[in-house]
Order: structure tokens, then sequence, then C-alpha cells
């Protein structure tokens, strides 16, 4: 395996890892950091953008063992426990239905730098009218305040980041906002949320482009996946502290400063942007 290339796969698992579970697109940093670096533009390259997601959420994981393990002990006899799951579960389906309907059609007509440009732009103005609205607003302070509706409805709204430049977590955070969850109860949710769903989509990546891969790829995998949970790490304990006194407002601006150098990049041939 090609030296530079591992570089460059940990260059792409820390960028995966810190722009994962920020309102801020990793799917839209990966595609400018992969045309930047070069050799991840075919279809190995893809499955390897959605395969080091896993690295991330292993992070997740650690971050909310205990949470997670309660959960688990106490599916057979807490009502609360049997709730948190239902209402992941719930949130989860959406992603799985829509992703499979019209998963394909998107990755074909969507991935463009006028798309992933106009979705970060969009959705940081989004986020300034989310972190302006009352905070009389919040009904729900907490996830295991959340109704099955309320997952139902988080669901759809992470749905939207199919469209490339969306942000998983930006429309679940916000979406979640705007639907009355405090910032902390939207935050967690998201991240408990993108434990089956980007899981899914890795695994479900993997099997479907297995044909691409071989063995000579896993130490490539290898590399991007442990940057992906190193940078993830850090960057969900960051996070949540964070957000006990901090807006969401520094990232609604970098979303649209962001937009702006797509598009500079891809019309001014910086960057050649992959069909």
């Amino acid at each position: 395996m090609d030296t530079v290339l591992l570089i460059k796969a940990a260059i792409m698992g820390i960028v995966e890892g810190l722009t994962e579970f920020l309102p801020i697109s990793s799917t839209g940093h990966l595609i400018l950091t992969g045309a930047l670096l070069g050799g991840f533009e075919d279809a190995r390259g893809k499955v390897f953008d959605i395969a080091i997601q896993t690295g991330a959420i292993l992070a997740v994981i650690i971050v909310y063992w205990q949470r997670l393990r309660e959960t688990a002990a106490g599916l057979g006899s807490d009502v609360r426990a049997r709730r948190f799951v239902l209402n992941v579960a719930i949130g989860f389906l959406p992603a799985v239905i829509l992703g499979l309907l019209f998963g394909k059609v998107i990755k074909e007509h969507l991935f463009t730098p006028v798309v992933v440009a106009s979705t970060f732009i969009i959705g940081g103005f989004i986020i300034l009218w989310a972190e302006r609205r009352q905070q009389t607003a919040v009904r729900i302070q907490d996830v295991d305040q959340m109704s099955p509706m309320d997952a139902l409805k988080v669901g759809f709204v992470q749905c939207l980041a199919m469209v490339p430049g969306t942000s998983r977590s930006g429309a679940t955070i916000i979406g979640g906002m705007l639907l009355g969850l405090s910032r902390k109860a939207a935050t967690d949710f998201s991240f408990f949320l993108a434990i089956p769903t980007l899981i899914g989509a890795g695994l479900y990546s993997l099997y479907k482009e297995r044909s691409v891969l071989s063995t000579g790829d896993i130490p490539l995998f290898a590399v991007g996946l442990f940057f992906s949970f190193v940078s993830a790490w850090i960057c969900v304990r960051w996070l949540l502290k964070y957000i006990a006194s901090h807006s969401f407002v520094p990232f609604a601006w970098y979303r649209i400063a962001f937009g702006i150098v797509v598009l500079i990049t891809a019309y001014t041939g910086v960057i050649v942007w992959a069909d």
C-alpha cells in the first residue's frame, strides 16, 4: 500500500471525525478534501467515505457507553429504556425507506458543486433563524421526554441530509430545535440516531460495492477508521461541553463561507469536481 495514500486516508479520517457530528456536513468536506488530495474520486473512494463513518460512530458509542449499557440492561423491565429504543428505531426508519427509494437517484444527480454549495449556504441561514427563536418554544428538555411522534418527525428531517452538503447532524439538531427540542436534547438524540443510521449506511455500502474492493484495501480503510474514531471522540466530547453555554451561530457563518468556497474552487478550476 502506497504510504502517501495512507497519509491521505488519515487526513480524510480526521476530516470525517471532526465534521460528522458538527452541523457543517461531513459529506461536503470529504468531497472537497478528496478532490484536493486526489485518489478518492473512484467507486472505491466513495465507499471509503461512507465506511469510515463507522469509526466516528464508535466514538459516540464510547462517549455514551453508560447510557447505552443502562438501556440494554433495562429493556426487560424499564419503561424508559424501551421507549428510548423505540424512539431511536422510529427515527431511523424514514432514512431506511427513503434511502432505498431515492439514494441512487440522489447520488447520480445531486452530487454537484452547485447543490453542495447551495445546501451549505441555505443551511447556514436556517441555523441563524433557528437560533433566533424564543426560548419559550422549547418543550422537550431531555431525550426521555420525546414521544414516538417527535422521534418520527426528527427522522424525516434527517432524510434531508441525503442531499449532499445538508449535514445529517445539522438536519437532526437544528430540525429538532425547530420542533421544540432543547439544544442539548436535539444534540443527544442526533448522536443516538447516528448509531444505527451510519452503521447501516456503512455496512450497506460495503456489501453493495464489494466487487470494487479487495484485501489490499484493508490498510487504507483501517487507517481511515482509526483517525476518524480519534478525531470524532475529541469532537463529540468538545461539542457536548460547547452547547452547554454556546449557540450554533458560528457554525452557520462557517457554512455560508464554506459554501462560497466550494463554488469558487469548483468554477475556477482549483479543484476538479468528480463525476
